[in-house]
């Protein structure tokens, strides 16, 4: 009974559920705008609230944490340009649904979808953090380097086309991401002795170049005196017959979403696209082939990286370790109010662990309220004559790209971006390997290298790779998944046929 009382706190103190939807609002706004970050967002919110008391500051920054991550659905779907980095893969369906008049629908599914895989990351915070937590904290290097195969292997569903295209903007990805300090021997990598080059690229400067300026060089290209508008098809709003067909692919990646989310620096974005690559692999009949505006592709997504919001949040209040960069800052924000992150948190401090629950709760029903209301009002924007919309956009990513840092440096590397990314698209390269690559490419170089140093080299390494239970069922996850990506089994069938 006291725990339902300490979960209900925000819904029956009106200045919590304020501060719960103003956040929510907020954050989906912030989200929506390419440029300004959840971190960035949560991370002023802190400065402005270390005076608070501590379940008004924490309310606020979990609206604006939960709203950020959802709004980046809105730009990724309308204008193919993520708010957040883990809406990248949204883009890859989301975009053409609106392309094809479904942008409606695109934004009513995710809305929808999102919290339903908010609330399976909550319900596995709320009954399972501990193992949960477990989980992730015995996770190893080797564990990490096979994570992040798995991802690279995701290169064969994110190419179109051309597979040896995909395979070259994956490697050239990579080592874009390699570009800077080397992290573990300290050295510089790729930088020709350029200081700038130092810090590396940043990743989301090369997003608003990639698919914000690139997509607008691309749309230039064909641009006509009449400026040509997109047309809407008249939705209504979907039957819930038509809503359960989802509902066991979302549970699934929801899942997924919410143990990759629990792995301290893994975060959405790597969620987001083992939950697409997922949806592609198990969903036989969507309503038409992935990239080309898949309902599941759009949904899967966006239910994955909100639900990896929960996982965040599970080693946070159990172990103390941030899941991603957001929540290292409520770290902060728990230091700065007297208090210890650790294993000892929930014991002394229960009350705080379920209204954090309660919040979270809170801002995710605000986020399917907030996202229907405005659904409306955000399919106005491809309503809007290209002619007079491609130049707002251009100047929002470049007031973007030069807030992230106040440096015109980043602008410079976005512009440039921006063209590679246009040159891709020309030439029929597709441009998600080469966010995969940038992604991925620095957790297989330091995982890889860490795994290795931690054992003897040579057949003690390669041991490694069964000496525990994760890494086993890893390991065995990872050849079949090249198996089925070669054919293997296909061509073991054919054969044994035929003998």
């Amino acid at each position: 009974m006291e725990i339902v009382q300490q979960f209900l706190i925000p819904f029956l103190n009106l200045k919590l559920l304020l501060f719960v939807a103003a956040g929510t609002f907020a954050g989906i706004i912030i989200g929506a705008i390419p440029g300004l970050s959840v971190t960035m967002g949560v991370a002023l919110l802190l400065s402005l609230t270390y005076s608070w008391e501590l379940y008004d500051a924490l309310a606020l920054m979990l609206g604006v944490y939960f709203g950020g991550v959802f709004g980046g659905s809105r730009a990724a779907i309308l204008i193919n340009m993520p708010g957040a980095t883990s809406s990248v893969a949204t883009t890859f369906d989301g975009y053409p649904m609106a392309q094809k008049g479904e942008a409606k629908l695109a934004l009513t599914l995710t809305t929808i979808f999102s919290f339903v895989g908010g609330i399976v990351g909550i319900i596995v915070l709320a009954s399972a953090a501990p193992f949960v937590a477990k989980i992730a904290i015995n996770f190893g290097q080797r564990d990490y380097l096979l994570l992040a195969l798995l991802g690279l292997l995701l290169v064969g569903s994110l190419s179109k086309g051309s597979m040896s295209k995909g395979i070259f903007a994956a490697g050239a990805g990579v080592i874009i991401g390699l570009v800077g300090m080397d992290p573990i021997g300290g050295g510089s990598r790729f930088t020709f002795g350029s200081l700038q080059l130092m810090n590396g690229v940043n990743f989301v400067v090369a997003i608003l170049g990639l698919f914000g300026m690139a997509e607008i060089l691309y749309q230039m290209k064909s641009l006509t005196t009449e400026g040509k508008a997109t047309i809407l098809k008249k939705t209504a709003f979907p039957t819930l017959k038509f809503l359960f067909k989802f509902l066991p692919l979302t549970l699934r990646v929801s899942i997924m979403g919410v143990l990759i989310g629990a792995l301290p620096g893994a975060g959405g974005e790597i969620a987001a696209l083992l939950g697409y690559d997922h949806a592609k692999q198990t969903v036989k009949k969507p309503n038409r082939p992935f990239g080309e505006g898949a309902h599941e592709g759009a949904i899967a997504p966006e239910a994955a990286n909100n639900a990896a919001i929960g996982g965040a949040l599970i080693p946070l209040l159990t172990l103390g370790i941030p899941g991603d960069a957001v929540t290292a800052i409520f770290i902060g924000a728990l230091f700065i109010h007297g208090l210890q992150p650790g294993p000892l948190l929930m014991e002394q401090s229960g009350d705080l662990f379920w209204m954090i629950v309660g919040s979270a709760t809170l801002a995710n029903i605000f986020l399917l309220l907030f996202g229907l209301a405005v659904v409306s009002i955000f399919i106005r924007i491809i309503t809007v004559p290209n002619q007079i919309l491609l130049p707002i956009i251009a100047v929002i990513t470049v007031i973007g790209s030069y807030a992230l840092n106040n440096s015109m440096t980043d602008v410079y590397w976005m512009l440039g971006f921006g063209l590679f990314g246009f040159f891709m698209k020309v030439h029929k390269f597709p441009v998600a390997p080469l966010v995969l690559g940038m992604i991925l490419g620095p957790l297989v170089d330091t995982s890889f290298r860490r795994a290795y140093m931690g054992s003897d080299g040579g057949i003690d390494f390669l041991f490694g790779f069964v000496n525990t239970p994760i890494t086993f069922v890893l390991t065995i996850v990872f050849i079949f998944t090249i198996a089925s990506q070669t054919n293997v089994f296909k061509k073991w069938k054919t054969a044994f046929k035929k003998s």
